[in-house]
């Protein structure tokens, strides 16, 4: 018979997956949440035709807003991740919720409001309209309070998912992105249609409220959770502990494992922006795809990112389980992706708007792969006290790259109307960013810690 494990220090002992499943309730949470947190942030890109006519933006007013959450989203991501390893993923997330949902719910008064924050940007010689203004304040906090959304998800992962299944449940949970941005286009125009463009802020900002209430009575530390017997919290324990050492902030930009880590967001995150913020615009721009039609080819490029969000990180914990080390099972997936992103090059010169979807799906597709292989990256290289600040610093850097391909994009469009010289930053920009993670880390190996002590 099994020996019994205390649940007071790690099992070393091999055990069995099939001892317990509650971890994978808590990852249909962050499955949810991160769901919502795509919703929230999407409803502007659909709605962008709709509010660029009402109150005459400019391609440049609309990138400044889509700035905005950028900025922001990188100013959070220097804060999030260290906030989550101090306070804990349970309160940290549930702060996080509440200040983008408010913050969605507060889009629907922009115009409102906006021309306070107009004087006040005036006073730094900024000057907006009230409209542009007031969604940009509204912009930067949602941007503020989705920051915490990845560093905590991929906390709790470490915190719940043996190493082997990490990939895996970070794919499950990230695919949740997929699935906000296949609703959005379904909810929004039927909203913005029955009730106007004002209620769908409203109705899309109270869902991250609603996750509140099903959060905070079920998570927990998995070694006291009720739901979590001995056998599942061995097997969460089953990889050696990690070194119980005090890890300074500043101290992990000095290793080559965290500037990895970033610079797999920096390249490849802005790509994945470019799509939830105007490829709305580029259907509705080069096909004439209008708010009522767009849902079915948006649901259908979502739905084929959200395969390859789970079969991203089923790639490489199936190589994992065949003996692959992990420096080869992660990049090799990466590799997959990267290739599979490039034919995007093609979308804007097709004549057909299906031939356009498809390309723009795979790509998504890709770019939702090779993000759950570069999430796993900070687990694979780091101890778990220091996973949500990597992840915050690396989200950061995507977050930065976001604002430099908002300012270029929103050029680029005003200067030529056309995605073609985008799509090409798109195609090439994960076989660029492997290179240099693969320079960074040859192999992978963990982080020396110890040295900063």
């Amino acid at each position: 018979m099994a020996m019994p494990i205390s649940r007071d220090r790690p099992g070393t002992a091999p055990v069995s997956a099939r001892a317990g499943y509650f971890r994978w309730t808590i990852c249909g949470l962050l499955f949810l949440a991160a769901t919502i947190n795509y919703v929230d942030r999407q409803v502007i890109g659909l709605l962008k035709p709709t509010l660029q006519q009402q109150f005459g933006w400019s391609e440049i007013d609309y990138a400044d807003i889509v700035f905005a959450f950028q900025l922001a989203y990188a100013i959070g991501f220097v804060f999030a991740g260290r906030m989550i390893d101090r306070i804990g993923t349970k309160l940290g997330f549930a702060l996080a919720l509440l200040v983008w949902s408010f913050a969605a719910i507060a889009h629907a008064e922009a115009p409102t409001f906006g021309p306070g924050v107009a004087a006040m940007l005036g006073v730094f010689g900024l000057t907006y309209s009230g409209s542009v203004a007031g969604f940009m304040a509204a912009r930067f906090a949602l941007g503020i309070g989705e920051s915490a959304n990845f560093p905590a998800s991929i906390k709790t992962v470490a915190e719940w998912f043996p190493k082997r299944e990490r990939a895996l449940a970070t794919g499950i949970f990230n695919s949740g992105t997929n699935i906000g941005a296949l609703l959005t286009p379904i909810i929004v125009p039927w909203i913005a249609y029955t009730y106007g463009w004002y209620w769908a802020f409203v109705a899309t900002g109270t869902l991250g409220l609603l996750w509140l209430a099903l959060w905070w009575p079920l998570y927990g530390p998995p070694a006291t959770h009720r739901s979590v017997n001995g056998g599942e919290l061995a097997y969460i324990r089953s990889d050696p502990p990690d070194p119980p050492v005090e890890i300074p902030w500043l101290s992990l930009i000095r290793h080559r494992q965290t500037w990895a880590v970033a610079a797999a967001k920096f390249g490849t995150d802005p790509i994945w922006w470019l799509y939830l913020f105007w490829i709305p615009d580029f259907l509705h721009r080069r096909h004439g795809i209008d708010l009522q039609s767009m849902a079915l080819p948006l649901v259908v490029i979502y739905l084929i990112a959200d395969i390859g969000s789970v079969g991203g990180g089923w790639l490489s914990s199936s190589l994992l389980k065949r003996g692959w080390t992990t420096n080869a099972a992660r990049k090799t997936a990466m590799l997959a992706c990267a290739l599979a992103v490039t034919p995007i090059a093609f979308a804007a010169g097709a004549n057909r708007e299906w031939v356009a979807v498809l390309l723009v799906g795979l790509a998504a597709s890709a770019h939702q792969g090779w993000s759950a292989n570069v999430y796993t990256l900070a687990s694979d290289m780091f101890p778990r006290q220091a996973v949500g600040s990597v992840i915050g610093f690396a989200g950061m850097s995507g977050a930065v790259g976001g604002m430099l391909i908002a300012k270029v994009t929103g050029y680029v469009l005003q200067a030529t109307g056309s995605y073609v010289p985008v799509f090409l930053i798109a195609a090439s920009a994960y076989l660029v960013t492997l290179t240099v993670v693969h320079l960074l880390v040859p192999r992978l190996e963990p982080a020396p810690i110890e040295s900063s002590r």
